[in-house]
């Protein structure tokens, strides 16, 4: 026989403003009463700094935690053909879904723009349209740019020894 697992309480939309849920990015001093760091107030604004920290967190940075984040400065430098664009639409919602398991996904829109002024800069926009599984009336949006520079991969060995 189910058992019906009534522990778990329904969403509730963010109604008081006094109640702080995450960190605001980019940290930051408060300038008001949340504390010291600046906070957000809202879960959909939470969830937006979660993603935004998985798609900027590479594989093996987070200590104790060597599965989580994509890695997406490696795909900045491949032609973006149909197969690369869904393996990394694939590996952002397979993550999303691993780490975030209350956010569905929408649509995935992924550009590789270079600037042709500067040799060696590649920049990788992703766009992720979700929602929260328990309220599918909030269809947001966060971007990303992934860029890198020829500057970035000259700066090794300037300690002066």
């Amino acid at each position: 026989m189910a058992i019906r697992d009534t522990s778990r309480k329904p969403y509730i939309e963010d109604n008081n403003t006094d109640i702080f849920i995450g960190l605001d990015l980019p940290i930051r001093k408060s300038e008001g009463k949340e504390g010291y760091f600046a906070s957000t107030s809202t879960t959909i604004e939470a969830v937006k700094n979660n993603i935004r920290n998985l798609l900027n967190t590479h594989k093996g940075e987070r200590l104790m935690q060597p599965n989580m984040g994509i890695g997406l400065r490696k795909y900045l430098f491949q032609q973006l053909t149909p197969d690369i664009n869904i393996q990394i639409q694939d590996e952002i919602a397979d993550t999303i879904s691993t780490w975030l398991p209350f956010v569905e996904i929408q649509n995935i829109d992924i550009i590789v723009a270079s600037d042709d002024s500067t040799v060696g800069q590649n920049t990788l926009k992703v766009s992720v349209s979700f929602n929260i599984k328990q309220n599918p009336n909030t269809l947001e949006s966060v971007q990303v740019a992934i860029t890198t520079t020829s500057e970035q991969s000259d700066n090794t060995n300037q300690g002066g020894y």
